[in-house]
This record gives C-alpha cells, sequence and structure tokens, in this order.
C-alpha cells in the first residue's frame, strides 16, 4: 500500500509539474518533497519522454504540421479543398507561433525538477538517472535553440532568476556538448540504472532502462551538433566533438524511437492520426520535394513513407473574376508542369467553363507544391496527391500500427559519421556508412525487397561518388528523408546545407501568383520562428538578444545557417 501511495504521488508530482505555464519564470523550487526510500526515479520518466517527444493535439498541430513539416519540404497543405492556404505557416500567425513557443519553452519546467531530483544530493539521486536526464536536456535544447536561435539556457534552470538572460547559439551548443560529455562519462560500462526498484525497464519508452543504448544516443546528438555548428562563425570545437563522438560509439545498429500510445487521449499525447481523423480539412499531402526524391530515383521506401494518389475524374471550375481569369493559362500550366515532373499519367480537357481532369485509381505519386499561392489553389484537388503511408495518420484505438517519433535513427547516425569524414572531421570510409546509413534508414520503414535494395544501392543516389559538393548534397538529401515525420530535425537540414535544394523554398513577386512571398517573409525561406509572449514578462533579456540576433523575424537566419 505504501508503495502504490508513493508511486501515486510522484505521478501526481509529475503531472503537477508539467502544467507550469509560465516559460522559465516558474521552476519548481522545492523538486525534493519526495524523499522516501522506496520511491524510484524511474516513475518520472514515461511521463518526461511524452513531454518532450509526444507533443498533445494542439502541439503536434501549430507546431509540427503547420510550421516544420511545411517548411522542411516533406508536407504541403494548400489543396482547393483544404480548410487552410499553401502558404499557412508561412505567413506569421501570433498565436500559432506564441503557442508552439510556449509548448517547448515550458518543457523546462518538469525537466529541471526531474534533474534536480536525481543529481548529486538529491532527494533521489542517482548517477544514471542524472546522464538520462542530461541527454533529454539536450535533445530539448538542441531543438529549442534551432527553432529559435538565442534561448535562456544557462539561467533557464536558476529558480533565483526570474528574467533569465538569453544564451548565444554558439554558447548553448558549447553547454550541451559538455553536458552530453559528463553524461557519456557517467554511464561508462554501466548497462543499467540500478538493482531492485532503481532498476528503469519499462518505463523508458524508448530504450527500457538500457543504458548503453542511451551512452550512443549521447554521441549521436553529440555528433548531430558538431556537424549543424561546423563551419559557423567562432566555432572551434566541432572537430574535436566530431571524432569523440564517432570514437565512443553512436547508434550503429539500434533506433531511438518514441512509441506512441495507441490509445491515450489525444490532449495529452498526439498522433498524426489525432488530427487527420478529427479535422479532415486540415488534412495534408506530401510535399513535391519527398515525393520527388524518392519517385525519381526509384527509392523502395516510397510505398512505404507515401500513398498513391486518389485519382479519379476531377473537374476544376475556371475563375470568373477578372484577376483569376488572366492567370489560367499560368496556373494551368503550372499544375501540368508539377504533374509532368512527376512522371504522372493523366488527361486534362480543356471546357468552356471547366478543366476536366482524369488520372488513374491509386498509381501515381505526385507530390503537392509548397507554399502555394492562394490564387492558384482551386487548381489543385486533393485527390491528385499522394497523402502520407497509412501507418502515420493511423487513427488511435483500432489495434492499428502507429508510426513512431523519430528522436534518432541509426541511419541518420551512418550517414552522419559520413558526413564527418567527408567533412575532414573524421577519418574512415565514407562510402561504406553512407550505405549503411541508408539500409538502416529503409528498414526503419518496413522490410524491403533485397532486389530492389540492391539496385538502389547500385544507383547514382544510393553510391556516394562524385566532388565532395556533389557528395554532401547526397548526404543532406539522405538524411533529410530519414527524418520525415521529424520535421524540426529535417528543417534545421536544409537551412544547413540548402539541400534538398528544392525543398529550399523562396519565391520572387514574379511568381507570386503561383509561390507565395509568405507575407513578412517576402519570399525569403524561414530561417527561425519567432519567439512567444515574452517581451513583457523579459522584455529586457529579450531585446538584448534581438541586438545581438537580429530582428524577431522569420526571415532572420541562425548562426550555424547556410549563408
Amino acid at each position: 500500500m505504501k508503495n502504490k501511495l508513493l508511486i501515486f504521488c510522484s505521478i501526481f508530482f509529475i503531472a503537477t509539474v508539467i502544467s507550469c505555464t509560465d516559460d522559465f519564470n516558474e521552476i519548481n523550487e522545492q523538486p525534493d518533497a519526495l524523499s522516501a526510500s522506496d520511491l524510484s526515479a524511474k516513475y518520472f520518466v514515461t511521463d518526461l519522454q511524452q513531454g518532450l517527444w509526444g507533443a498533445n493535439t494542439f502541439g503536434m498541430w501549430l507546431g509540427n504540421i503547420l510550421h516544420a513539416d511545411l517548411f522542411s519540404g516533406q508536407n504541403a497543405q494548400g489543396y482547393a479543398q483544404c480548410d487552410w492556404n499553401g502558404d499557412a505557416g508561412w505567413v506569421y500567425s501570433a498565436f500559432w507561433q506564441g503557442f508552439t513557443y510556449s509548448t517547448i519553452a515550458n518543457y523546462n519546467s518538469p525537466l529541471t525538477s526531474f534533474t534536480n531530483l536525481v543529481k548529486k544530493d538529491g532527494a533521489l539521486e542517482n548517477d544514471q538517472f542524472y546522464a538520462i536526464a542530461l541527454i533529454m536536456k539536450s535533445s530539448f535544447y538542441q531543438q529549442f535553440t534551432d527553432m529559435y536561435g538565442m534561448v535562456p539556457y544557462s539561467e533557464a534552470s536558476d529558480p533565483t532568476i526570474k528574467t533569465p538572460k538569453y544564451d548565444d547559439q554558439i554558447d548553448i551548443y558549447k553547454g550541451v556538448i559538455a553536458e552530453l560529455n559528463e553524461a557519456i562519462a557517467l554511464i561508462g560500462n554501466n548497462t543499467v540504472t540500478g538493482k531492485g526498484i532503481e532498476l528503469l525497464g519499462s518505463n523508458d519508452i524508448v530504450f527500457k532502462g538500457d543504458m548503453q543504448k542511451w551512452k550512443q544516443l549521447a554521441n549521436s546528438l553529440k555528433l548531430r551538433m558538431a556537424l549543424r555548428a561546423h563551419g559557423a562563425t567562432g566555432e572551434n570545437f566541432s572537430a574535436t566533438a566530431a571524432s569523440e563522438a564517432i570514437a565512443s560509439g553512436v547508434l550503429a545498429d539500434s533506433d531511438a524511437l518514441f512509441t506512441r500510445d495507441p490509445e491515450i487521449n489525444q490532449w495529452t499525447s498526439a498522433s498524426y492520426g489525432d488530427i487527420w481523423a478529427t479535422w479532415p480539412g486540415s488534412r495534408w499531402n506530401v510535399a513535391e520535394p519527398m515525393i520527388n526524391a524518392l519517385n525519381l530515383n526509384n527509392d523502395p521506401r516510397l510505398s512505404m513513407m507515401a500513398q498513391p494518389s486518389k485519382g479519379g475524374v476531377i473537374t476544376i471550375t475556371k475563375p470568373t473574376d477578372s484577376d483569376g481569369v488572366a492567370l489560367i493559362n499560368s496556373h494551368i500550366a503550372f499544375l501540368k508542369n508539377t504533374l509532368d515532373t512527376a512522371g504522372a499519367t493523366y488527361t486534362i480537357v480543356d471546357n468552356s467553363t471547366n478543366f476536366v481532369v482524369t488520372m488513374p485509381a491509386n498509381t501515381n505519386y505526385v507530390g503537392l507544391p509548397m507554399r502555394l499561392s492562394p490564387k492558384i489553389k482551386r487548381y489543385f484537388n486533393f485527390d491528385m496527391f499522394s497523402i502520407p503511408a497509412q501507418k502515420i495518420i493511423q487513427a488511435k484505438n483500432q489495434g492499428k500500427e502507429l508510426f513512431p517519433h523519430i528522436v534518432m535513427s541509426a541511419g541518420e547516425s551512418h550517414l552522419m559519421v559520413a558526413q564527418a569524414i567527408v567533412e575532414g572531421l573524421a577519418s574512415g570510409d565514407a562510402a561504406s556508412h553512407y550505405q549503411l546509413g541508408i539500409k538502416h534508414a529503409m528498414k526503419l520503414w518496413g522490410t524491403v525487397d533485397s532486389t530492389a535494395e540492391s539496385t538502389y544501392l547500385s544507383s547514382s543516389m544510393g553510391t556516394l561518388s562524385g566532388t565532395n559538393d556533389v557528395k554532401l548534397e547526397k548526404i543532406a538529401t539522405q538524411r533529410w528523408i530519414a527524418n520525415y515525420t521529424n520535421g524540426w530535425e529535417a528543417w534545421s537540414i536544409v537551412r544547413k546545407t540548402g539541400y534538398p535544394k528544392t525543398a529550399y523554398s523562396i519565391a520572387s513577386s514574379a511568381t507570386s501568383d503561383i509561390i507565395s512571398l509568405g507575407g513578412d517573409l517576402n519570399g525569403a525561406y524561414p530561417g527561425r520562428l519567432r519567439y512567444g509572449d515574452v517581451y513583457g514578462s523579459n522584455g529586457a533579456n529579450t531585446q538584448d538578444a534581438l541586438t545581438k540576433q537580429g530582428a524577431d523575424v522569420m526571415s532572420t537566419k541562425l548562426w550555424w545557417a547556410k549563408k
């Protein structure tokens, strides 16, 4: 009975902490209130992982679906029947981005409370749980700073500081890598968190308490940050960090996946299928860059990651207003070019008042173009374009597979090792790691026919050949594909490398009737999200950050971004 009461208290405590809504300004100041000898830190881990990697409905919808997934070029909206225009997300929304900022910033509170519980002299001191806390903190801050640039870091968890300063990105990167080093050293050769009640096990959704896999994740995160920082102004640590991470051992054979709960309420933790099933008008298509990167290279993952267009007979009513009439020729030409580039089978009949498009059912793989102008919306019927694989958009409570959240994959880890070698940060066989990365990335989506895999690996895209620039483009593209459904990381890859070129979407006034300028972006590719409601609560420090980093607009490029 005592143990059950303590478990209940621990769950109540972490739920209370998670409910904090005052970005960094109200850290729980008494995380050691629970100190019973038979209370374990393991009871906090599931909720902590869910808070970071299992966003609720609005966190996923307003963050991932309406920003990261669109900016990355992996998904797109703005088809004819859609509730949103093609430039939704690209045009700044204070509510959407304010909510997104609050959602991620608030995570610092439960993370800090857990860290204080398990650190040295904490109420539940355990150096292995502390190592996990440091690794999760690193994953959190890597994403947080890559979304916004300068954010509170060094002072964010100090309960005596109510208005923490914003740290430069280079200092956040250095600090996070130092904390990863500490975690790696703490884990050492340990395989578990302890014995008895201290044994983590199934409370760990990602690794089931396997500390060596946590160590490998730490090294993969360290390598990711080293590659992202490499070449940025003032950095002098990327070579050391990259070579150390590879030597210590990245995730070479295992994926770090957060398995989605098939029954949990979507307001606690959501899947893509929750939004897909609940709000049909907010569904999305797979974007043109993603479909074409797979389809035009005969990638066997295509049918595992996407579904063919529904097709059928589709009527497009011609506009009758003078502006719309003037754009008919250019708009229908753009539609035809989109279908032709994808290699689609179709016919278009031009009638006096409409166009009739006929496509075979469930045959064509066609991606929806990014950031479409509202003016061209009527031409892009949902049924002409591919949608995500069923396991991505699968609704809960139907006993069917839900695709997990990708924290880090073995595929990306090998691809990053290949990149480090090509960039001169490490030694080894880059071509071998490149192909191992592709194989592991394919395995993540299911069993690939061995002949199709061999054919792909012998193709131009499947081999790491060409100049260094060509090699780096291939690696970046494969890393981007490997992060499908993790739009935050995919967007960062595009911002850092400029690849795939088709995903680095910019617009000009000459074609703004087709590709939207994106409001204040004025045609630029988005470099960051804007801060939330921090100007009142932490205004002086926010303004200081903007003086250093640049204006609080989406077009401002981050410290490490491709110039």
